[in-house]
């Protein structure tokens, strides 16, 4: 009753607010053509080229001294962990999907990755989100950013985690989607590009859809729209907040939106991953960045968001 009640308020506002409907669509569009495309699509696919040639091992032998002592898992989930932090949302989620459709990570190190390493992107953040709330000082918001969530996996990894594998053990093949094989570099390049356009192509549609969405408070709830906005889409919300809350907007980017939670769902589904488990996760990463910021402003509160 609730979905269809949504569906049909949201129909009689489209074709009331044309204009309205049109510029959210678009700037869905926009955003995900300037921002998502460049960022995102080739790292999908030179990350699948390396899942599908089982090179990501190798990949990660270079960090494999750096983190392998402090997450004491197996190469395959660092690789996860690298790039999940380095790319940014939602690459965290798809990797942990490539490496759990190929056998070479197990479902239980995928709810481990999936809990802690899809995270918003740091290029995102310093070139966008930081700039964008006019703030001057770096450092403490890319500490509150990421290594919150680093803790928190490494607090994870030694807790309700501690079943994970240390050593790779006797190596599994590599189990390839049928028709694709192992073939050559080629092979998999073309393989890895039509599923990198797949997905990004679907990246688009939740962009515009929750974008759209905001259309809602828009018209229902104007005087609130900017900050119900950032819960539907954080790229576009954020652009409509700008700098009139600039803590509430680096307390909602741990958690990502509606918008991120509904990508995230259609990178894992079918993989008997759990999405409630996963928001749970993204909230409790919230409450530790409030506390992060609470404790920022009772030790420092001259440099508070400064």
């Amino acid at each position: 009753m609730f979905y269809a009640l949504l569906f049909l308020v949201l129909t009689c506002l489209i074709l009331t607010h044309p204009a309205v409907s049109l510029h959210y669509a678009f700037h869905g569009l926009t955003l995900w053509f300037n921002k998502m495309i460049p960022a995102l699509l080739p790292f999908m696919i030179l990350s699948g080229v390396l899942v599908r040639m089982g090179l990501t091992e190798r990949f990660t032998a270079v960090l494999d001294p750096l983190l392998r002592p402090l997450f004491r898992v197996r190469r395959n989930v660092l690789y996860c962990i690298f790039l999940g932090f380095l790319c940014g949302f939602p690459m965290g989620a798809r990797v942990a999907a490539d490496l759990l459709d190929r056998d070479l990570i197990t479902r239980r190190e995928a709810e481990y990755l999936l809990a802690f390493c899809n995270n918003i992107g740091p290029v995102y953040f310093c070139s966008f989100v930081l700039p964008l709330l006019g703030r001057t000082l770096v450092l403490p918001y890319v500490a509150g950013m990421y290594g919150i969530p680093l803790l928190y996996g490494l607090f994870l990894r030694r807790t309700f985690f501690r079943d994970l594998p240390k050593e790779a053990g006797g190596r599994r093949g590599i189990k390839f989607p049928e028709g694709t094989g192992s073939g050559s570099l080629l092979a998999q390049l073309d393989s890895s590009i039509q599923a990198a356009l797949g997905s990004i192509s679907m990246l688009c549609g939740y962009m515009i859809l929750f974008n759209l969405l905001c259309i809602l408070p828009h018209c229902l709830l104007p005087k609130a729209r900017d900050y119900l906005a950032p819960l539907l889409e954080i790229t576009g919300g954020l652009s409509l907040l700008g700098r009139k809350a600039p803590l509430y907007s680096l307390l909602l980017l741990p958690f990502g939106g509606l918008s991120c939670i509904a990508q995230t769902y259609s990178m894992i589904r079918g993989r008997g991953l759990s999405l409630k488990s996963y928001v749970l996760h993204k909230v409790i990463l919230t409450l530790l960045t409030a506390l992060y910021y609470l404790g920022w402003l009772l030790l420092s509160p001259r440099l508070f968001l400064g």
